[in-house]
């Protein structure tokens, strides 16, 4: 990774911080969110993916369509969640593995 990379991805994080401010403070709220669970136990690819894009996009189509954010994704934020990152492997599964491989070996 060279220094016009970096450049480049800070540029394109700084677009996108841009696109989650222009949205409602409801989105907004729910976003940031959303955002940090899955910083927190998300797929360990979030930031090569395009998850986060993604659901900016969504967002802003569900605002344009003066949805309310709720009614995209429901009650329970963390439950949308599980559900967009069900099939990929997440710091939480590596942290199980560590955990659960420590104990067995204690139990041995």
């Amino acid at each position: 990774m060279g220094i016009r990379d970096i450049i480049d991805g800070k540029k394109q994080w700084r677009a996108h911080v841009a696109r989650v401010k222009a949205l409602p403070p409801d989105y907004q709220i729910v976003y940031k969110e959303i955002q940090r669970y899955l910083f927190k136990v998300g797929p360990i690819d979030l930031l090569d993916g395009s998850l986060l894009s993604g659901i900016l996009d969504f967002f802003e189509e569900g605002a344009a369509a003066g949805k309310g954010v709720l009614e995209l994704v429901g009650d329970d934020v963390a439950a949308f969640c599980d559900g967009l990152i069900k099939d990929s492997r997440t710091y939480a599964d590596i942290y199980q593995e560590s955990v659960g491989g420590k104990t067995g070996m204690a139990e041995k």
